[in-house]
């Protein structure tokens, strides 16, 4: 089982756009588990501290959900950060199942 992350971001003035897609190219359907609708984060890093979290004081349903990936597919997670901050900044997107790991990085600037 293999996944693959990728992160595309389109940034304005006003906002960050950020799109996570998650790949399987294994050979195998990948079952991915998740305890809530959380199924993804985005973290924006400024050096080493962190500077803004998609996730952080949002409340998310508990509900125990399975998403299917055949080989070749993907799926796609979207958020957004309102208000940016100015600078160069490095994106991280983590699919948030319990069973997978997955990530992506892209540094960009606003």
């Amino acid at each position: 089982m293999s996944l693959t992350g990728s992160l595309d971001l389109r940034t304005n003035p006003d906002r960050v756009s950020f799109t996570f897609t998650v790949e399987n190219d294994g050979d195998e359907p990948v079952t991915l588990s998740f305890r809530s609708a959380r199924t993804a984060d985005f973290i924006v890093l400024d050096g080493e501290g962190e500077r803004w979290r998609w996730s952080e004081g949002k409340m998310f349903a508990q509900a125990l959900r399975s998403d299917e990936l055949a080989p070749g597919e993907t799926v796609t997670y979207d958020g957004e950060w309102s208000s940016p901050v100015s600078g160069t900044h490095t994106a991280v997107a983590t699919l948030e199942a319990e069973n997978q790991e997955c990530e992506a990085r892209t540094e960009f600037s606003v």
